[in-house]
């Protein structure tokens, strides 16, 4: 699932939401950096924009 596809960020925000109990909208995704030190390491984290239910805007990393 690419993140940088905004079809996508329905499920994230669906899960955010879930896990944060309360509504999270993404409006855009800030950093995204793969630390691999070999080609077998999954490494990746996402810094994400977004707005909460109380209408603050909230970095979240992933």
């Amino acid at each position: 699932m690419p993140l940088r596809n905004k079809a996508n960020f329905g499920v994230l925000e669906g899960l955010l939401t879930t896990l944060l109990n309360e509504k999270i909208v993404i409006q855009k995704l800030l950093e995204n950096e793969s630390n691999q030190e070999d080609e077998y390491d999954k490494y990746n984290r996402v810094d994400i924009l977004a707005e909460n239910s109380r209408g603050e805007h909230v970095i979240i990393e992933v």
